[in-house]
């Protein structure tokens, strides 16, 4: 595992007004430029002097929509932001949004209009890995730029994609370092989705736990997304008492799968469970009560004590209501438009080849998990953070280590 710890430690004016906070820190962080750069609307993208057009696509609707309305709320919320200060290059953005609906191949050709129809400049988008596998060939064939914001099993590099979301040493590794000292554990049950994102991050997590941590894996399943059915497997659970539920069930199945955990008598004072897929978001649908006591490994908890989240989570909920909540995937979502902006302006021009050759190297000290750096491998540098699940369907952070640079590709794990 090369994780290098370095120990580094609606709207207007009312709106617009509570979110200036969070406005004037981002700002402060990335690179501002008043003046129209040479060149900067001659990419042949859908960019006019004083309007540049972006695509977001993620689920608005089906199984996945649970998790991914966040996204969608985040990214409105910075680019709103950043209209707000002037835009990029002196541009007000347009969006056009686009909904995958929880379909891999409606992804895939949504992903074709954005790009060859509607000659977007930049895309923040999708949510599962398999949606991502989907877009990817597109967006490398007709040289797009996706900004990718979920946590995901790495694996992956590619020039056209900025992911600001958390690779597996950043995530897997490290939670179940903490989880295997915190606990002593020793025998976990791997469960998770059936797709690409829990079954590869579950053969990391194995050969980590057999590997690295001595352990042993008493058992691993896997459920169709939209899976509602899981007393089988509660009871193998029960039977096996593992030491560590370790979980990666997405979309609307976490519902009732926790619901029906509980039930059963699985309870945190019973059972240990670490996940990877269930953040503030999801826990609105399942209920902080179903869970409490549970862990997960993310960067970003919304219960996040510092200056910087607390103007975004203030921003957030001005825009969106008292009521909405914040998970991992959705700050880093709200990543995406600002260090697209901050690229932008450090090439002077919209044209995808040079904002990605701006790219490594872009810092945001105030993003509100603290800071972030764009790695020359396109993920960024960031914290683990192990959150405890309150009842009220907020997170008690019990955990934070330091800077991790950023490891698609760990030897041994693949």
């Amino acid at each position: 595992m090369d994780s290098r710890l370095t120990g580094a430690k609606r709207f207007l004016p009312r709106r617009l007004a509570l979110g200036a906070a969070a406005l004037s820190l981002l700002a402060a962080s990335v690179f501002s430029h008043t003046a129209l750069a040479d060149g900067a609307n001659t990419t042949g993208l859908a960019v006019t002097d004083t309007e540049v057009t972006v695509g977001q696509l993620h689920s608005a609707t089906g199984t996945m929509a649970i998790s991914e309305t966040g996204s969608i709320q985040a990214e409105r919320l910075a680019i709103e932001q950043i209209n707000a200060s002037g835009g990029v290059l002196g541009r007000q953005i347009k969006v056009i949004q686009e909904d995958g609906a929880s379909d891999w191949p409606t992804f895939a050709e949504k992903a074709r209009k954005l790009l060859v129809g509607d000659k977007v400049a930049a895309v923040f988008g999708c949510w599962t890995s398999a949606s991502r596998k989907a877009v990817l060939p597109v967006f490398e064939k007709e040289n797009g730029l996706l900004y990718y914001p979920t946590f995901y099993e790495g694996l992956e590099q590619s020039k056209n994609v900025i992911y600001t979301g958390q690779e597996a040493t950043q995530q897997i590794l490290a939670g179940l370092d903490w989880i295997a000292q915190e606990k002593g554990a020793k025998t976990f049950y791997l469960i998770g989705s059936d797709y690409i994102w829990p079954r590869t991050s579950m053969k990391i997590a194995r050969k980590h736990i057999e590997n690295v941590l001595g352990g042993k894996v008493v058992g691993e399943e896997y459920y169709p997304l939209g899976n509602t059915q899981f007393g089988s497997l509660i009871n193998k659970v029960k039977l096996r008492k593992p030491d560590v539920v370790f979980a990666a069930v997405v979309g609307g199945s976490n519902v009732a799968f926790y619901k029906q955990m509980k039930a059963a008598g699985v309870t945190a004072e019973k059972q240990n469970l670490l996940t990877l897929s269930v953040t503030e978001d999801e826990l609105l649908g399942i209920g902080g009560e179903n869970m409490t006591g549970f862990y997960a490994s993310m960067k970003y908890f919304q219960s996040l004590d510092n200056p910087n989240n607390k103007a975004f989570v203030e921003a957030f909920k001005a825009k969106y209501g008292k009521d909405a909540v914040i998970g991992d995937v959705t700050q880093a979502a709200y990543l995406g438009p600002w260090l697209w902006k901050a690229a932008v302006e450090k090439a002077g021009s919209f044209d995808v080849d040079k904002v990605v050759a701006a790219s490594p190297g872009i810092e945001l000290n105030s993003a509100p998990e603290s800071y972030v750096k764009v790695h020359d491998n396109h993920h960024l540098w960031s914290k683990t953070r192990i959150g405890q699940v309150q009842a009220d369907g907020q997170f008690k952070v019990v955990y934070e280590s330091g800077l991790i640079e950023p490891d698609p590709f760990p030897k041994g794990y693949q």
